[in-house]
């Protein structure tokens, strides 16, 4: 991923301010302390200075899946708290090593991680209704009899499947997690489940930590609109007049109706445009909307206009142009997926620029 020098093709400016603007409205709903997800390298935006900007408001730590991205962390030198969530067991070890505190999903692990670093705190993660990882609640009580009795039980943590549409899933998700931790001779010190979804919409379970994840980074949540952290621009490599009856890119599959300018921007699905907005989608070309035609190419997207763009002109696929937007959600409804598909799709040869 790069992050050097001026961008010579296609690039991402991530607004670390807005994304702290984001972060705040969390901490402000849900009156609890932030674990911000930054795994897969920090939603494509950048792991290490996502976790950076969001230093300012003190969060108690940073959410991860993997060792390797706990460890990458480390080596920029971020010294807190970072959880591993759902770490498989042959991790455990190098969490250890670089002092990551798994949320572990059986007694098997817990003894495993307790033999390697018998001073180390852990989480468990219990299952309500996800169906993907965790102790099952309903023989949490049988199966956790003993877990109270270690000193370095630090949390225990589960996660809403359906908060951003379903409150009567959340409601019942809470109240097993509940009898789980009713289950237990003493409360741990930490007791969290709520991603974005639930920490905004559903203070009441927000507990003592909140583990928001796409909001931050700009996508909405139900009802809520967080400020928009991302534009991606690329450049309008080529623009050239075309008579009616020219065909465009593979499989020639759109054909010009009339006179038309026909823009190469330098940005393909290998930098992370999904296909299925050929046809369907637009970019900004000076804060007019150029539909996308034919088929969108590995390296290039041809775009449909009645007017040539000046030299060095850039096309915006995700952000404000002129006074034009085309929003991260937007952009995903026309590739048929969802915000977090798209950020985390953004490929390696797209430049992060950090900006505030």
């Amino acid at each position: 991923m790069r992050t050097d020098g001026n961008p010579d093709r296609t690039w991402v400016e991530v607004d670390l301010e807005a994304l702290r603007a984001n972060a705040r409205e969390v901490q402000r709903r849900s009156a609890a302390r932030l674990c911000p997800m930054v795994k897969a390298d920090g939603y494509g935006l950048g792991a290490v200075a996502v976790a950076r900007g969001l230093e300012a408001l003190n969060p108690w730590g940073y959410g991860v899946v993997t060792a390797d991205e706990g460890r990458a962390l480390r080596a920029a030198g971020i010294a807190r708290r970072i959880l591993v969530v759902q770490p498989t067991i042959a991790m455990l070890e190098a969490c250890a090593q670089s002092s990551l505190t798994p949320v572990l999903g059986g007694m098997d692990e817990v003894r495993r991680w307790r033999s390697l670093a018998p001073d180390q705190p852990f989480h468990v993660g219990v299952d309500t209704g996800m169906n993907r990882g965790g102790i099952w609640w309903e023989s949490f009580a049988a199966e956790c009899a003993d877990l109270a009795a270690a000193a370095e039980f630090e949390g225990l943590a589960t996660h809403f499947h359906s908060a951003d549409r379903d409150a009567a899933s959340v409601r019942e998700q809470w109240e097993r997690f509940r009898s789980c931790l009713a289950a237990l001779p003493r409360r741990p010190p930490l007791v969290h489940a709520s991603n974005s979804a639930a920490a905004l919409g559903y203070p009441e379970v927000s507990a003592d930590l909140v583990r928001p994840g796409i909001f931050l980074y700009g996508g909405g949540v139900g009802d809520h609109r967080p400020a928009p952290v991302i534009r991606w621009q690329a450049r309008i490599a080529r623009a050239a007049w075309r008579e009616a009856g020219a065909t465009v890119s593979y499989g020639a599959t759109w054909t010009a109706p009339r006179r038309t300018c026909l823009l190469s921007v330098a940005a393909g699905y290998a930098d992370g445009v999904r296909r299925a907005v050929a046809g369907r989608g637009a970019m900004l070309v000076g804060g007019t909307r150029r539909p996308i035609v034919g088929a969108v190419t590995m390296d290039f997207t041809m775009l449909a206009s009645d007017a040539a763009p000046a030299e060095g002109a850039a096309a915006t696929l995700i952000g404000t142009d002129g006074g034009a937007t085309i929003g991260l959600d937007e952009f995903a409804g026309w590739a048929g997926t969802i915000s977090y598909e798209i950020l985390t799709g953004l490929g390696n040869r797209v430049q992060r620029v950090y900006r505030g």
